[in-house]
C-alpha cells in the first residue's frame, strides 16, 4: 500500500478485463465508488497512562437524590451523567490564516469541542477542528483558557491530541467505555459546544453501528457508531456517552443537506479513540503496518494486484501484479517496439489469514490492525491454483 493510502476503486465501471490461467477465464469488475458529498464534517462552526489517573464518574442514579422525586428515573439518569460529565468537556478556539484576494492573509477564527484525556492535561478533539490552526486557545468549565500545542493528529481516523499546562485540580478525564458492547436502541448523550454554547448536552439512541464515511484524506472511517441526537456545528470532537456516563466516542460528522443537524450523526468509537491516541501521545503520529501494495483492482473474486512497491513487503514475499512486456514489431523496414501489460501474471487475492476479503478498504483495515513486523498469511490465485504467501508487514 502507497504509503498507507489505498484509494482504487474508480469512479465508473471501465469494463471487463480478461485474465487467462490455464484455460481458466476470469471476468473482472472495478467497482463504482459511491460520491457522498452530502457528508458534512461538524467543523469550525487504553492511553499512556490516563485510565487509572481517571477520576471516578460510573456512579449509580438513586432515588434519594435532592428533588429525586420531583423527575422521572429516566430524567435522573440524565442529570447525573450530566452533572459528572459536563466539566470534562472543553471549548476548542482556533485562529488559522489563510490567503484571500490580491494576495491577503485572511484570520479565521473557528471552534470546537473537546474532552480531558488525563491529568497531564492531554486533550481529545478531531482532527478538523484544528487542522490548519495557527493559534488554539482551550477553555475549561470554570473559565480558564490555555494556550494548547498539538501533540499529535491522524486525518485519517479525524483524531487529534492536544495538550494544556493546567493545574491537576481543574481536569476531569472521562473514562473509555467499551464501545464493542454497544447495541442498537441504546440511549445515549452528546455533549459539546454548538455554535460555540458550551456543554450543551443532547439526547438520543444508537441508530446502528459500524457505519462508514469517508475522511477528509479520502480513505475511509470504518466502525462508526450512528446517533441520533442532535448535533450542529461546534459539536466537533466532543464525547459520546452512555448512561454509565462513560466516553464510548466522539461526535464528528452529520449528513446534512444545510450543515445542521437533520437526526443522523456519526461518532468515532472508543475502541478507534483507545488505540490511536496511545500511538499520538508516545510517537506524535500513529505508526501503521503496511504491506507494500500500490494498487489493485477490486473483482468478483477478490482483488488482482496491479503493482507493488520495489523492495517493499509484498514484493520481497514475490506477490506480483501486472507485467510489463516489450515486443519489437516489424513495421515496414523498421523494428518498432511495442509494449503492454500481461494480465494473467497478476496475483489475485483472496484472504488475509483465512479471512476472506471482498474489497480494498476491508484488505487494508486488517492490514492496519496488525504489527509492523508481524507475518500475516495472504492466500492468492495463480496459474489456475490457490497458494498461501507469508508477508513480513512493514512500517509507515
Amino acid at each position: 500500500m502507497y504509503q498507507r493510502r489505498m484509494a482504487y476503486q474508480i469512479n465508473h465501471l471501465v469494463g471487463y478485463l480478461l485474465l487467462r490461467n490455464s484455460g481458466r477465464q476470469l471476468s473482472l469488475v472495478v467497482s463504482a465508488l459511491a460520491c457522498m458529498s452530502w457528508m458534512t464534517f461538524l467543523e469550525k462552526p487504553v492511553f499512556a497512562q490516563p485510565v487509572e489517573q481517571a477520576l471516578p464518574i460510573d456512579q449509580p442514579v438513586t432515588n434519594d437524590q435532592p428533588g429525586a422525586a420531583n423527575y422521572l428515573q429516566e430524567e435522573l439518569v440524565s442529570m447525573n451523567v450530566y452533572d459528572q460529565c459536563n466539566r470534562s468537556v472543553v471549548h476548542i478556539a482556533t485562529k488559522t490564516v489563510s490567503l484571500g484576494s490580491f494576495s491577503q492573509l485572511k484570520l479565521r477564527e473557528g471552534s470546537g469541542s473537546g474532552s480531558v484525556l488525563d491529568l497531564q492535561g492531554h486533550l481529545l478533539t478531531n482532527y478538523h477542528v484544528i487542522e490548519n490552526a495557527k493559534k488554539i486557545t482551550v477553555s475549561l468549565f470554570n473559565g480558564s483558557a490555555y494556550p494548547a500545542e498539538i501533540v499529535g493528529q491522524d486525518p485519517d481516523t479525524d483524531i487529534a491530541v492536544l495538550k494544556i499546562a493546567a493545574p491537576p485540580e481543574y481536569l476531569q478525564p472521562l473514562v473509555l467505555g467499551d464501545s464493542e458492547e454497544l447495541r442498537v436502541g441504546q440511549r445515549i448523550y452528546a455533549i459539546g459546544n454548538p455554535f460555540g454554547l458550551e456543554r450543551t448536552m443532547s439526547t438520543g439512541m444508537i441508530s446502528s453501528l459500524n457505519r462508514q464515511i469517508p475522511s477528509k484524506t479520502g480513505r475511509s472511517m470504518r466502525a462508526l457508531i450512528q446517533l441520533d441526537a442532535t448535533l450542529n456545528q461546534g459539536n466537533s470532537g466532543g464525547p459520546l456517552l452512555n448512561t454509565r456516563g462513560q466516553q464510548i466516542g466522539m461526535n464528528t460528522a452529520i449528513i446534512s443537506s444545510d450543515g445542521d443537524s437533520a437526526g443522523v450523526g456519526f461518532a468515532i468509537p472508543s475502541s478507534t479513540i483507545r488505540r490511536v491516541a496511545m500511538q499520538l501521545i508516545q510517537h506524535g503520529k500513529v505508526i501503521r503496518a503496511t504491506i507494500g501494495i500500490a494498487r489493485v483492482y477490486e473483482t468478483d473474486q477478490g482483488l488482482l494486484i496491479v503493482d507493488t512497491i520495489r523492495g517493499g513487503p509484498a514484493d520481497s514475499a514475490g506477490l506480483q501484479g501486472f507485467q510489463l512486456v516489450k515486443q519489437l514489431r516489424r513495421q515496414g523496414p523498421f523494428q518498432v517496439e511495442h509494449s503492454y501489460y500481461d494480465l494473467s501474471a497478476a496475483d489475485l487475492i483472496l484472504a488475509v489469514d483465512g479471512k476472506k476479503v471482498e474489497s480494498a478498504d476491508q484488505f487494508l483495515a486488517l492490514i492496519e490492525t496488525r504489527t509492523p513486523g508481524e507475518t500475516i498469511q495472504i492466500t492468492i490465485f495463480r496459474s489456475g491454483q490457490e497458494m498461501v504467501v507469508p508477508v513480513r508487514l512493514g512500517n509507515s
